[in-house]
């Protein structure tokens, strides 16, 4: 049944029938008041996600009476825009009826993020790195504690109990997770930080599913997320930069315990025991060094994302979005250096040539530990860049633009680098007073 634009006075004005009908609204499309014999009304939206020859779904926003026309238009307009891209309310809504405990919860939450319906900082679907890691919190502290639950009964009490827990250790272990693979979950304070702030996100979904009113996590006071300020020395610099020459000339020891078991295959000769690394993985270290890039951002650079006339890098999707970083003469001979590979888009090559370098894990293992670096992250890199730069009077408002942070207070941890302005002011007010002091010169009075 056609209609105009639905108001208070148009709804109130509708005369039930025998048989259930909808009054449409004229100005959304899809927006409108089904009207039982009842008497009884409701407004609801009706859409179809695959065009026109896939079915009509429905949901209902509420009863007339408890929502306005206004609020329900609102809410229309939402639901129908996400059917625009593809998102399905109404099948949400059947899961979520279906989904009473933590566990099924979370596997609802998991499965809308991996489609990209979730937005997540940015305005933006979560990464697949993004991804990886929710799934780990999810699969190894959340589902092992509260999986059992329903997610109605979870309380801030139960919140604050699970934060402690996973700080604790509860849920540390060490499986097998593929052939070669090993999942080492040790737990800490950090980790339960950042998983409660998870479980808070997975609750705000549950409760714009309507499976409960207030989200649990509110109010759980946490940990404070400690990140690492390790930074290296010019001194620990100078060994890392002695053990890459001879990782990538002579090659580094293995320092291999030829008794343990499984050992007889090694040679015996100790100066056969060496391991030389690509000038690749040895490239990639430096880069990281000299640009205070994240680790991702480095090794899915591209050629095509270089221009090396201005000394420019062009990010199309780094942690704050497209960027563009500068670099400085030392990272563009980095660059210069790097062996090119026909057909290969990549700049730093792994061992498989149609894809970006996985990691550089074992690589950095084989370097830190000859450098007696060991338990130095490859991300403290990106902090020994920047500490470096606040030393030198960058400020760090530069600083911060130099490592892509979003917000100047990410910047702010190495503040405490950055004193040469405040001492420059320190020594233009104290000189004057100390030479007073000594009666060796006259303090100036203000104006004069």
């Amino acid at each position: 049944m056609a209609s105009a634009k639905l108001t208070k006075r148009s709804v109130d004005a509708i005369t039930p029938r025998a048989t259930e009908f909808c009054v449409w609204d004229a100005e959304v499309s899809g927006f409108g008041v089904r009207v039982r014999p009842s008497g009884a009304m409701s407004y609801l939206a009706m859409y179809r996600t695959g065009g026109r020859n896939s079915p009509l779904r429905k949901v209902t926003l509420g009863s007339v009476g408890k929502l306005t026309v206004e609020e329900a238009r609102a809410a229309a307009r939402t639901i129908l825009a996400k059917a625009e891209l593809g998102e399905d309310v109404a099948e949400q809504l059947s899961n979520a009826r279906k989904a009473e405990t933590i566990s099924d919860l979370c596997d609802l939450y998991f499965k809308e993020a991996e489609r990209g319906v979730l937005i997540g900082k940015r305005g933006k679907p979560k990464k697949a790195s993004t991804l990886t890691s929710d799934r780990g919190r999810i699969t190894r502290h959340i589902k092992p504690l509260l999986g059992r639950k329903t997610v109605q009964e979870v309380t801030k009490a139960d919140v604050e109990r699970f934060l402690r827990d996973v700080a604790s250790g509860r849920t540390a272990t060490d499986v097998r997770t593929k052939k070669h693979g090993r999942a080492i979950v040790r737990g800490g304070q950090g980790t339960a930080t950042r998983t409660v702030r998870l479980l808070g996100g997975i609750f705000t979904y549950a409760i714009e599913l309507g499976m409960r009113q207030d989200n649990p996590v509110h109010g759980v006071r946490k940990f404070a997320d400690g990140q690492s300020e390790r930074f290296l020395s010019s001194e620990e610099l100078s060994r890392l930069g002695a053990a890459l020459r001879e990782a990538e000339t002579i090659g580094l020891p293995w320092n291999a315990n030829l008794d343990a078991p499984g050992a007889k295959h090694l040679p015996r000769n100790p100066e056969d025991r060496r391991t030389r690394l690509s000038p690749h993985a040895t490239a990639a270290i430096r880069f990281l060094i000299l640009t205070g890039l994240r680790l991702r951002e480095a090794l899915s650079l591209r050629w095509s994302d270089v221009d090396v006339e201005r000394g420019l890098l062009f990010l199309p999707d780094t942690k704050t979005g497209r960027r563009t970083v500068v670099l400085g003469d030392s990272a563009m001979e980095i660059l210069q250096s790097v062996p090119r590979i026909s057909g290969f888009r990549f700049v730093f090559a792994g061992e498989k040539l149609d894809r970006p370098r996985s990691d550089l894990k074992r690589p950095w293992s084989i370097v830190t530990r000859a450098a007696g670096l060991e338990g130095v992250r490859l991300h403290d890199l990106r902090h020994t860049f920047a500490s470096h730069g606040a030393a030198a009077g960058m400020g760090l408002t530069v600083v911060g633009r130099l490592l892509g942070h979003a917000d100047i207070k990410t910047t702010n941890r190495y503040s405490h680098f950055d004193t040469g302005p405040l001492r420059r002011a320190a020594d233009a007010a104290g000189a004057p007073i100390a030479a007073a002091l000594n009666g060796t010169g006259q303090l100036k009075r203000s104006g004069a």
